[in-house]
């Protein structure tokens, strides 16, 4: 070990894919991991005051951006600083790869970011382009079958080199997450900035009709697009036993956020990985009345975390998880939200700590259980 590249950190726990070392330390040169070893770290090392050493958090679904872009109804703000903001955010929740969710469809009379993902696709590269970004920044078109222009607007975005995962989603009322259509209401209520129930049952009635005449057709042309552009696919809120039905014969790798267990269990036993939302870990629970993560990671249905609207719930979530199933360990947990994702997007290179792999690393502290992520590396260069 020789390079004057080389970093060390020694006093740590160490956290590998399949155990956690107590008491080590890592070496990675390069931007690569070298060799990792347990005791008195070699000389030169810096003291990481025991606290874990794990792979940076690698995010799938995370609409978070947009939060950065609007921040009231009807405010825009730059672009490109909407992006580093918002970069900056995930590197301090220990996201060190992120697919940045954008909604690829347009609306009438939809405000916010609907019909943005154009902007924002560009307004990352510039940002990526000028060095700007701390966290390793890729795309996750998110598109919503129903809508007329959604398949227009994808073949827009899908030759980018950077998009890596392609969603499924149908918001029509009756479907899916939404079956019950007060908590749909409910949901329209908090979020549309108090739509009236005659706005409602116009918005809905227009949803009825896009579903009626657009959603078959759409459907197969995305999912011809995703695969012949080889993008791995994930369906979003499966609920019945025809959506899973449907996942198989698409090919999907991923669901997102199954509403039930009889959704997750046929996903399960078909070699889909399962998607659950960080946030339903940390609050006990989903916010919209459908099933809980962890009663899925009882079920050893769980595979991976998204922080989904919360960055700072990934790592919460993770370590969490084994208080509340104990038969998943720290190792186990940690995967959820580092290796996992990154087989299911073809991010071989990164996540797990392994000699070879990229030298994405954070160093946590934890203190009355709460995590504070101190140090992000990225390929070996310290980020945050």
């Amino acid at each position: 070990m020789t390079s004057k590249h080389e970093t060390i950190l020694g006093n740590a726990r160490i956290v590998l894919a399949d155990r956690v070392i107590e008491h080590g330390w890592v070496a990675f040169v390069d931007g690569r991991i070298a060799e990792y070893g347990e005791g008195s770290a070699p000389a030169g090392s810096e003291d990481a005051g025991g606290d874990l050493i794990m792979p940076g958090l690698i995010e799938l679904h995370t609409d978070h951006l947009e939060m950065h872009y609007v921040p009231r109804p009807k405010v825009f703000w730059d672009p490109i600083a909407a992006v580093v903001s918002y970069d900056g955010q995930l590197a301090t929740s220990g996201i060190t790869t992120v697919l940045d969710s954008l909604r690829v469809w347009r609306e009438d009379g939809a405000e916010e970011v609907d019909g943005r993902a154009g902007v924002l696709a560009e307004a990352i590269t510039s940002a990526r382009d000028a060095n700007l970004l701390r966290a390793d920044h890729f795309l996750h078109l998110r598109c919503e079958i129903p809508m007329p222009s959604v398949v227009e607007e994808a073949k827009e975005l899908v030759d980018r080199p950077d998009v890596r995962l392609m969603s499924l989603m149908d918001h029509t009322p009756g479907q899916r997450q939404f079956r019950d259509e007060v908590k749909l209401r409910d949901y329209y209520r908090g979020k549309g900035g108090g739509k009236t129930d005659a706005e409602l049952d116009a918005l809905f009635e227009k949803r009825f009709a896009y579903q009626k005449a657009y959603a078959a057709t759409n459907m197969r042309q995305i999912v011809a697009l995703a695969h012949q552009h080889e993008i791995p696919l994930a369906s979003h809120d499966d609920t019945t036993e025809e959506n899973v039905a449907d996942a198989i014969k698409d090919r999907v790798s991923v669901a997102e956020f199954p509403t039930t267990m009889e959704a997750a269990r046929g996903l399960h036993r078909a070699g889909i990985g399962i998607l659950m939302g960080a946030p339903n870990v940390v609050r006990g629970g989903s916010h919209s009345g459908n099933i809980a993560a962890v009663d899925l990671a009882r079920e050893g249905l769980l595979d991976i975390l998204s922080s989904d609207y919360i960055p700072s719930s990934l790592l919460m979530a993770a370590l969490q998880l084994p208080k509340h199933v104990p038969a998943i360990d720290l190792a186990s947990a940690i995967r959820t939200v580092t290796k996992t994702p990154a087989e299911a997007v073809g991010l071989a290179d990164r996540g797990e700590i392994a000699p070879g792999k990229r030298a994405d690393l954070i160093r946590v502290h934890v203190a009355r259980d709460i995590p504070v992520v101190r140090s992000v590396w990225r390929e070996g260069r310290r980020v945050a």
